[in-house]
């Protein structure tokens, strides 16, 4: 008779989530359960972790629930895992169908559409901007004039502030509105093809990766974003202090763990971005997934905590531990041309105060596009570590300092392109 198995769904770019699969499949291997991953795309670094690979189309959803059903005809599947964002609705919905702990039926449709939570949070009492979902251009003018300018135009379902554009003035939203909507065809799920429009928040914003035990929140990790100027909102850097009084903000913890019992969430390890209005804390969206770029591995080396044995235990719904085994401060920052080009070397730092890590984020011979011709024109990250959040800068500033490029200018983008999601986000094939 076969282990028990955890059922994975999608395992990401090795740079992101390799930090995580890893102590994942000790604890497995120490449980006596298998891991199954279900990927689209041949498997290379994956080997070594998984104990059975399926190769299918993932983001299509009948072929994923087919490929997962089968495993789950053949084998005894005791959890399912999925941290990749256009994936998450469908692997909790499954594993709703399993009967295994998961974010539940409504958790999961709660965090994936953003126009749904808005309206749950809203109805909870909890303080939310004036919103509304269209799918015209006509739409959006009207709505942006009930509501009041400014506003932000954002997809409805996706992640990485993709897409995501300020508006002061009516002369600007079509534009807007045209960017948002091009960003929102790439979804495969059902939240496609529209935009919402919503009142925007001034604020500080953060984010605070939490783990959900039996609809316990349980708060891990919280960063400090650093983004780019308006109209977007593209995401610079991050920095998490173990330390940041923040997490002992009662008022904030108590709304969060509000929002995720309104939403319903029930399993599972979530990202929440937040704006520290003048009114107080404003949700601006709950993902249903570990955070994007590497904020776990900066809440791990600022804490100690080892998020992917978190990931595991709440996944075969057991309350976790996330008692930090020492206090730093850790941040990341990205390499951003200060316009379109072409990659054509890129050299990294291996040595600097302080530093973790350091890696490129494309190939050469890439084309890297700002808004809202592209997102996400990232070459690089730097990862460094301090004692306190001011080091901690510096030493990112130094390190980054240190990258060395040589590029090309690219040539204007096309308009009538479609939107293509941004090279560096995905797997290769071996």
């Amino acid at each position: 008779m076969s282990n028990p198995a955890i059922l994975v769904i999608g395992s990401g770019l090795k740079v992101y989530r390799e930090y995580l699969v890893a102590p994942i499949a000790r604890r497995a291997k120490a449980a006596g359960i298998d891991l199954v991953l279900i990927n689209n795309l041949k498997p290379t670094w994956q080997r070594q972790y998984f104990d059975e690979i399926i190769v299918a189309n993932v983001f299509d959803s009948e072929t994923m629930g087919r490929a997962a059903r089968e495993v789950v005809a053949h084998r005894t599947v005791v959890g399912l895992m999925c941290w990749d964002e256009p994936l998450v609705l469908d692997a909790g919905l499954l594993a709703a169908e399993f009967g295994v702990p998961g974010l539940s039926a409504a958790g999961v449709r709660g965090c994936r559409d953003k126009e749904r939570t808005r309206a749950v949070l809203t109805a909870a009492g909890l303080h939310q901007p004036g919103f509304e979902l269209t799918t015209t251009v006509e739409q959006a003018r009207a709505a942006a004039e009930r509501i009041g300018y400014p506003v932000v135009i954002k997809p409805r379902a996706m992640g990485a502030s993709i897409g995501v554009v300020f508006t002061t003035t009516e002369s600007e939203l079509d534009e807007a509105f045209h960017t948002a909507l091009a960003a929102s065809q790439v979804d495969p799920g059902p939240y496609r093809a529209s935009a919402i429009v919503e009142r925007y928040a001034p604020g500080q914003e953060i984010s605070v990766d939490g783990a959900v035990h039996k609809g316990e929140y349980l708060p891990m990790f919280l960063a400090r974003k650093h983004s780019s100027d308006h109209p977007y909102f593209e995401e610079v850097g991050h920095v998490v202090d173990a330390n940041d009084p923040l997490l002992d903000d009662q008022d904030l913890m108590r709304h969060l763990a509000q929002a995720h019992e309104a939403l319903g969430i029930e399993n599972g390890i979530t990202h929440a971005e937040v704006r520290l209005t003048d009114r107080g804390p404003l949700i601006i969206e709950i993902n249903g997934r570990l955070g994007g770029d590497l904020i776990p591995f900066l809440g791990r080396t600022a804490t100690g905590v080892e998020p992917g044995e978190v990931l595991f235990d709440v996944t075969i719904g057991q309350r976790p531990d996330i008692t930090p085994k020492h206090r730093r401060v850790a941040g990341i920052r990205f390499g951003i041309p200060e316009q379109d080009c072409v990659l054509k070397s890129i050299t990294l730092p291996t040595a600097a105060p302080g530093l973790v890590a350091a890696s490129p984020m494309c190939e050469p011979g890439t084309t890297l596009r700002l808004p809202p011709g592209g997102y996400l024109a990232r070459h690089s990250f730097v990862v460094c570590e301090a004692d306190d959040p001011r080091t901690c800068d510096e030493r990112l500033t130094a390190a980054a300092d240190l990258v060395e490029l040589e590029t090309e200018p690219a040539g204007p983008a096309d308009p009538g392109a479609p939107f293509a999601m941004p090279a560096g986000l995905l797997d290769v094939d071996e």
